[in-house]
């Protein structure tokens, strides 16, 4: 009973604290540019704001563009519940959850895409292209990463994977951490639509992929859309966390919970500075980094014996 009700605190407080990762962000870019920058709980604000708010649809959108905003809080919820945090067990969990766990992403993008398509706007048309071509390219190198965790700990169990305490256990050898977790952390770049391949802050719909396809989305619906973004962040970068910070029985047992927490927040950091540092690629440049990613994913897979 005592384990459920410390699980049950530990996911609570996930769902409270996901927005206070992309929070981080702007105010890291804020430093570099010596500005004072946003509040750092101003997308709690936006959420409070939009949920106030009543939504707009155009009168070309069908049930398709409403139901789409809610598939995807539901399916990032679901994501969230399967996946193993702080050492504790998830609580969904059974053997083989690391695919349907990989699927659920791309049932949200599918969704976005399809929602995106259905507003019949040009532009959030060419952003659902842009959208799939990405995450066609993208996927490979997530699957990679997650078949490399596997094959080192043989098991198709995320809550296995990840909280493993056996004193045969280690981490994974340098060179393929070093593959992977680069890979993993450029994916992380490119499912939450940052810096070289997307920017959250543009306002130019001809370089825009993820804004473009949510431009006719208003109220409680933009609301679930931005809260969707807040937990695939905390997801993504809990995952590069807890395989750079692995379980170990000689460790004390609130060691490693924080570990990953300040990971987590060192890697949002990370993405700020990588914002603020250097400008979004090309979009023809973008396969060739996706590709390349892949190619050190592969490779990494192929070291681990």
């Amino acid at each position: 009973m005592a384990i459920c009700c410390i699980s049950l605190g530990v996911y609570a407080g996930a769902l409270i604290l996901a927005p206070l990762l992309l929070g981080i962000i702007p105010r890291v870019k804020a430093w570099f540019a010596g500005r004072q920058g946003q509040p750092l709980l101003q997308i709690y604000y936006d959420l409070i704001k939009l949920s106030q708010k009543g939504a707009v649809y155009s009168t070309t959108t069908t049930w398709v563009f409403r139901l789409g905003p809610m598939v995807c809080l539901a399916s990032m919820l679901t994501a969230f519940l399967m996946l193993p945090m702080f050492g504790i067990s998830a609580p969904l969990q059974f053997h083989g959850d690391l695919l349907l766990f990989a699927y659920f992403f791309a049932l949200i993008r599918f969704f976005m895409i399809v929602a995106a398509m259905d507003t019949g706007s040009s532009f959030e048309g060419m952003g659902a292209s842009r959208e799939a071509v990405i995450s066609m390219l993208t996927e490979p190198s997530f699957f990679l990463v997650l078949a490399t965790l596997v094959k080192h700990n043989n098991s198709f169990s995320l809550s296995e994977i990840f909280n493993s305490a056996s004193p045969n256990w280690s981490l994974l050898p340098g060179p393929v951490l070093a593959l992977s977790g680069i890979s993993l952390l450029i994916v992380i770049l490119v499912e939450n639509y940052r810096v070289p391949v997307d920017d959250p802050t543009t306002h130019l719909e001809l370089t825009m992929i993820h804004e473009v396809m949510v431009l006719d989305n208003s109220g409680p619906d933009f609301g679930f859309i931005m809260y969707t973004s807040c937990l695939k962040m905390w997801i993504t970068t809990s995952l590069l966390a807890q395989m750079l910070i692995p379980a170990m029985p000689t460790y004390p047992v609130w060691s490693r919970p924080l570990a990953i927490f300040g990971t987590m927040i060192g890697l949002v950091m990370l993405i700020g500075v990588i914002e603020s540092v250097m400008a979004r690629l090309r979009l023809v440049r973008i396969p060739s980094l996706l590709v390349g990613i892949t190619t050190a994913s592969l490779l990494g897979f192929l070291l681990l014996k």
